[in-house]
Order: structure tokens, then C-alpha cells, then sequence
């Protein structure tokens, strides 16, 4: 069910009957600007409702981000959060951590991998004690290989 994104897609016109009232609907967003048109709202629409299917293939290969925020006062969590990252080394690729007020830091972690893997690091995240908000953002467009196989590199 993997979809390529590739700017040479052939554009097809397609026909969609909507009721008038999702018609309206559709159209205030246009003109409140979050869509250029009603193609780029419909295409947007079915974008996320694809990726939201695909999310559930546990074996799909997807990349994105884990952003997370957490109480940096609770003695150990900040290890536990460095526990779990090393744990799942082969998958969170980066992580960049912002310092904010009241004790708080925001981190957002690169990630690349199976689903399932990636709903797994995300529910260790969330058993933590202190962590305040943990949110995932996924894509099926992936980063290519770092390395080739052996002798190839």
C-alpha cells in the first residue's frame, strides 16, 4: 500500500459528489486560506486519510517525529528517557532537546522504522512519570539509506 511522492505523478481529474453543506464547509477554508482551492483541500484530506490507514500496518516503514514534554525535576526520568532512546537506537536517529520554563524541557525525537516499533517507543514515552505530553507525527515518505551494504560504502 506503499504511495510514491513523486512531483511526476500524473494528475488524474477525478469526479466526487459532496452534499452542499460539506460543500460550504470546504469552501470557508478555502477562503480563510488553509487551502488554495477545493483539488488542494480533497487532495490534502485523502493524503491524511491514507496515511492514517497505513499508520495501521505494523509492519509499514514510516519516518517523523516524537515530540515530547516532560517535568525535568523528577530524579530519574531524564534517564529513563536516554534508557529508551538507547534502547531503540536503531530506529530514533536524532533528538534535540529545548530547555523551557518551570523545570520543563521539550524534546523532539527523529524516528524511522516499523509502526509497530515506533507505537512501542511511544507508549514507553507515555509510561513515564512526568512526562506531560507526548505526540507523534508520521509520514511514509522515509530518508534513504545512510549506508550501503558492506564494500559498497
Amino acid at each position: 500500500m506503499k504511495r510514491k511522492n513523486n512531483k511526476s505523478d500524473k494528475v488524474q481529474r477525478i469526479s466526487v459528489s459532496l452534499p452542499d453543506s460539506l460543500i460550504r464547509e470546504l469552501d470557508q477554508l478555502v477562503e480563510a486560506g488553509v487551502y488554495g482551492n477545493r483539488s488542494q483541500a480533497v487532495t490534502q484530506m485523502a493524503r491524511n486519510s491514507l496515511l492514517e490507514v497505513q499508520r495501521q500496518d505494523d509492519a509499514q516503514v514510516m519516518a517523523g517525529t516524537i515530540t515530547l514534554v516532560y517535568d525535568e525535576s523528577r530524579p530519574t526520568l531524564r534517564s529513563q528517557l536516554v534508557q529508551i532512546q538507547r534502547k531503540h537506537i536503531d530506529t530514533v536517529i536524532s533528538s534535540l532537546n529545548v530547555l523551557l520554563e518551570n523545570h520543563h524541557s521539550l524534546e523532539v525525537l527523529q524516528v524511522q522504522g516499523p509502526v509497530c516499533t515506533l507505537n512501542t517507543i511511544v507508549e514507553e514515552i507515555r509510561a513515564c512519570k512526568g512526562v506531560e505530553s507526548c505526540k507523534v507525527a508520521l509520514t511514509t515518505t522515509i530518508m534513504p539509506p545512510i549506508h550501503g551494504p558492506k564494500g559498497e560504502e
